[in-house]
Order: C-alpha cells, then sequence, then structure tokens
C-alpha cells in the first residue's frame, strides 16, 4: 500500500492525473490517519490542535537530550501523513536525537487520486494549521521555530511563509520543493521571491524531473528577494523520498539548523 501511495503521490505531483472537484481536506481520511497512527505510535506522541475550529492531528516529540528552546514543524507531502515512513519519520526523530523538539502535523489531504490542481483550494486550510502549531510550540517554551516542508508540503510551507509579513517561524527547509505554475499558491519561484528568512532548499540528484528542471529559478528567485541567507543543495543519489538516504537528510538538515541556530559554547 506504501509503495502504491508513492507512485500515486508522484503521479500527482507531476501533473499527470485528471482534476477532481474538492474544496476541502478529506476529514474522513484524517480520521483514518489518526486512528491508525495513534494504535502503533512508539516515538513521540499525538496531540489534537485546533485550526479555527478544525481538529486536526500533530505528532510532538521532545528533543531526546531535554528542553532546549528549538523545535521544527514538519509538514509533509501529497497524501500522507505525519509519521510517513519516507522523510518525514527520519525527520521527526532523527532531530529529536539532536536537540531540536518536533511537531509533525497532519497538513490537508485528499483522496489518493486528486492531482496538484485538486490540491489548491486547500491551501486555505495551510496558514490555520501552521499557525496553531508554532502557538503550540510558543507555549511550550520554545523562541526558535523552523518549519520544514517536504514535496506539496515544501510547497505549502513557501507559500506560507511568504503570505506572512512577519511568519512565526525563524527558517524555513524545503525538501523536494517544487514550482508547479498552475496556480500562484503553488509556485514557489514567487513564493521564494519574497522570503527574507533564512532558507535551506534540498533535494536529490534523483529526483522529480518537474522539480531537477528548477534549480537554477529557485537561485534566482532568492536573489530577487535580497535573501543572502537562501542556500541549496543537492544530494547525490537521492531520489524523491530519499529512498535508503534518510540519515543523509537527516545530516544535512541538521548540520543547517546547527550552523544558524545554535550557539557555539564558549571555552
Amino acid at each position: 500500500m506504501h509503495r502504491i501511495l508513492k507512485l500515486l503521490a508522484i503521479l500527482a505531483f507531476s501533473g499527470s492525473h485528471t482534476t477532481l472537484a474538492f474544496a476541502a481536506s478529506d476529514q474522513q481520511k484524517e480520521k483514518r490517519w489518526a486512528e491508525q497512527i495513534g494504535d502503533s505510535l512508539v516515538d513521540g506522541e499525538t496531540c489534537e490542535l485546533d485550526a479555527g475550529g478544525t481538529p486536526f492531528m500533530g505528532i510532538y516529540t521532545e528533543a531526546s537530550d531535554g528542553f532546549t528552546g528549538r523545535a521544527v514543524i514538519i509538514a509533509h507531502g501529497m497524501g500522507a501523513h505525519p509519521d510517513w515512513a519516507d522523510v518525514i519519520y527520519p525527520l521527526r526523530t532523527g532531530l529529536a536525537d539532536h536537540g531540536w523538539a518536533t511537531l509533525s502535523i497532519q497538513m490537508p489531504v485528499l483522496p489518493n487520486d486528486a492531482s496538484l490542481q485538486d490540491y489548491v483550494p486547500l491551501f486555505d486550510e495551510v496558514s490555520p494549521r501552521l499557525d496553531a502549531a508554532a502557538a503550540m510550540l510558543r507555549k511550550r517554551g520554545n523562541k526558535t521555530i523552523v518549519l520544514i516542508g517536504h514535496s506539496l508540503g515544501a510547497t505549502m510551507s513557501a507559500w506560507y511563509v511568504a503570505s506572512k509579513k512577519k511568519p512565526p517561524v525563524q527558517g524555513l527547509v524545503l525538501v523536494s520543493v517544487g514550482g508547479s505554475t498552475i496556480d500562484e499558491k503553488t509556485n514557489s519561484l514567487l513564493s521564494l521571491a519574497k522570503i527574507t528568512l533564512p532558507v535551506l532548499d534540498i533535494y536529490g540528484s534523483r529526483d522529480l524531473d518537474t522539480l531537477l528542471a528548477t534549480p537554477e529559478a529557485r537561485r534566482k528567485a532568492a536573489r530577487s528577494a535580497g535573501n543572502k541567507l537562501y542556500r541549496q543543495t543537492e544530494v547525490e543519489g537521492a531520489d524523491h523520498f530519499f529512498t535508503g538516504m534518510q540519515d543523509a537528510l537527516v545530516r544535512r538538515v541538521y548540520g543547517w539548523l546547527k550552523t544558524h541556530y545554535v550557539k557555539k559554547k564558549s571555552n
């Protein structure tokens, strides 16, 4: 089942699907995900957040060495959930092992046969969810919050930060972000042209063709924003889901986080 969902996500993100009609996240699917995850979760604890009256699930994992005041929000890709085996689970547990609390949240989701175009109306649900996630982490005392998104979650995260005059996060990590021009909201180039926060744009050398066509354009967009804190890195051999290279992904992301947000101890 997991392999089938991965294939459907690739097809949908590549625009190879018939457009259907959806106006909101599939609440029944979200409920099923929450029940399945709650019954099998080993690392972290499930929590319920509220996005303007709409409940949604999160998985909170405290930093393994105790409270540090640093946390990340993790936004999964198309059709996935907060404990997804590829990219999401490795980041939410691996970064916790490196001193960062993690909050992986359920992003708006549609049936498996939905296309990227179908997800455009769901962008309206993104801000309330990410706002709620940031508020929860601040309430727990975290002063430094970084937003991490994968695939469509990266596109949504970039749009979210770009749409805020004062984003409630201090940095942005985009894992395999696309640049679809089907709508302004899905066009990460437009988003990057407005973002001045530190950004890590990381992708694989074997990523989706649609993503591999835009690295230079993404760099130009960041330059147009005057963002001197934008960094782009390609991981040799990695595909869209960093299959078999999850540890390398965690190392790259943690290294960037450490460089920007962890103060060096004086002797």
